[in-house]
């Protein structure tokens, strides 16, 4: 079955078996038996550099003693008091350049203790169990209202429903999650994983999700304030950068195309290209070129205008990306889009600033994903830095009663990251409103 636009664009490029072993989870989880011996080389540091490096400051050092010991529970618990999506953070975190990078393991042996993994042992057993490990606090009457269900407003969610908050989540699509449901590829986050975490988190009570509801659409951020004692904004990042190059409109978004890949019921049905080029350097652009080669392109090309060390993708990303099969062109950008060809002209580092060299390469290409970064819709009033919301401390706007945090502030735009911020918000908010 081709795509009625583009002939070379077809679903069912392999056998229902060849999906499944393609899209298999990327880490698998550990046994019991795994998981203590995994815990045993833990050198349970006093002065944990793992700690330092971990944005949601868990005690890594005790939650694997915790496991060690036989008590995964407590571990998760211990986890889930800084990380309440620590389910998904162990399946997605780049631990590689974060809390592993920093591992006393790595540095003396070049293998680190598998934090990651452990992290998902902890919190698996812990979902697996009835009822919620956390209890509201007595009502305080107070109602915060959140813009946007993903992994900032989640977290934020859930903490002031702990504190005795009500909450409100306002959310512009059909499912919650952000780009936990929508953004990330799907071999790490396998069996509906985004889903049943965030049942799980709703667990907590007193949090209500309102869907179809969109800022700047049929909600306006006065009224918010108006309606509720405080609003945190976790919207993303809602529109995509354009490659600005004739042809621009025949190339597709790489989170539109993942987006259908996460929500697709059977993989086999969606289209994909034979020959697939991807432009961008970033994690977007791995996890959309690997999936298309897993559902069936014979050549995929990630391009980036930089040299590789550039690339905001990992050094593991890019080494996944290479091992299946995906061919990576550093210091091209790309020209045009013409006929089923993809130009690209080599570039050059001038001085500090990025050049075309004149040097051009054609590719074929009759898919065409841009991964090239998401950008900020304008919202009014908000001041901003850097295009995205300008926030002070743990998420104060430039607005009195309204918080913000995740990709739509300054700062990483990291899953892990995104979680901080909203966990750290609930808390300003919470001190904010019992002070009042």
């Amino acid at each position: 079955m081709t795509h009625p636009l583009t002939p070379g664009v077809a679903a069912g490029r392999l056998t229902t078996e060849e999906i499944e072993a393609n899209f298999a989870d990327l880490h698998p989880p550990l046994d019991q038996h795994e998981a203590h011996v995994a815990a045993d080389r833990c050198y349970f540091c006093h002065d944990a550099p793992c700690i330092t490096a971990c944005p949601t400051d868990i005690d890594i050092p005790l939650f694997i003693r915790q496991i060690s010991t036989g008590q995964p529970e407590a571990a998760a618990r211990t986890i889930l008091e800084q990380n309440i999506l620590g389910g998904m953070c162990a399946r997605v975190c780049p631990t590689e350049t974060l809390c592993e990078q920093a591992c006393v393991r790595e540095m003396a042996e070049g293998k680190p203790v598998e934090i990651g993994r452990l992290q998902r042992f902890a919190t698996d057993a812990m979902m697996t169990r009835q009822g919620h490990p956390f209890v509201r606090a007595a009502a305080t009457g107070k109602h915060v209202a959140v813009v946007g269900a993903g992994p900032a407003g989640l977290a934020c969610a859930h903490r002031l429903a702990m504190k005795g908050h009500k909450v409100t989540i306002y959310e512009a699509k059909e499912k919650p999650g952000g780009l936990n449901e929508y953004g990330l590829a799907a071999y790490k986050t396998t069996d509906d994983f985004a889903a049943r975490e965030v049942d799980w988190l709703l667990g907590i009570g007193g949090i209500e999700i309102a869907y179809g509801r969109m800022l700047g659409g049929d909600l306006s951020l006065d009224a918010l304030r108006e309606g509720h004692d405080a609003v945190f904004l976790g919207i993303g990042l809602g529109a995509v950068n354009a490659l600005e190059m004739p042809g621009d409109a025949e190339a597709a978004n790489a989170v539109d195309f993942i987006a259908a890949l996460r929500q697709a019921g059977d993989l086999r049905a969606l289209p994909v290209g034979r020959n697939v080029v991807v432009i961008g350097g970033g994690m977007t652009a791995v996890d959309a070129a690997v999936q298309a080669r897993l559902l069936g392109a014979e050549n995929v090309t990630l391009a980036y205008r930089r040299d590789r060390d550039r690339m905001g993708a990992s050094k593991f990303e890019q080494d996944l990306a290479a091992s299946k099969g995906v061919r990576i062109i550093s210091n091209v950008m790309p020209v045009a889009l013409e006929d089923g060809t993809m130009v690209l002209e080599y570039t050059a580092d001038v001085d500090g600033r990025l050049q075309g060299t004149g040097e051009r390469i054609e590719l074929p290409a009759d898919q065409v994903l841009r991964a090239i970064g998401q950008m900020l819709v304008p919202l009014g009033d908000l001041g901003l830095e850097r295009g995205k919301i300008a926030v002070a401390g743990a998420g104060r706007s430039g607005i009195a009663g309204v918080w913000a945090g995740g990709d739509c502030t300054p700062g990483e735009d990291l899953t892990v990251v995104a979680v901080a911020e909203g966990r750290d918000a609930a808390e300003d908010i919470h001190a904010a409103l019992m002070q009042a």
